[in-house]
């Protein structure tokens, strides 16, 4: 992944995952990601969110990578931010990882 797109996707997921209510939610909660928005996760593990413009659009998708469906972002037990591809659901739905 390209370093500007991999760090939208972290702090993307950082922003859902740093809400402990969300976690502990009866249903899933959508991301609120807006289109002329870029979303980073720098070097030092902080987030940020930057208004986008369109004089660098080309630039910006240069080497970006679409984020498969079916991706789970979490933030593990040593703070670090990882994503996994593959089944995160039971067969009815529920979350495969939770505590309920």
């Amino acid at each position: 992944m390209t370093g500007f797109y991999r760090h939208f996707l972290i702090a993307a997921a950082l922003s859902v995952l740093a809400t402990p209510a969300l976690a502990q939610a009866a249903a899933p909660t959508p991301w609120e990601l807006n289109s002329d928005m870029g979303y980073a996760y720098d070097k030092e593990g902080k987030t940020f969110a930057y208004k986008m413009g369109t004089n660098n659009a080309g630039l910006l998708l240069k080497g970006a990578k679409k984020v498969p469906k079916g991706t789970l972002f979490f933030i593990g037990q040593n703070g670090q931010l990882y994503m996994r591809s593959g089944p995160y659901l039971e067969g009815n739905g529920k979350f495969m990882f939770g505590s309920n």
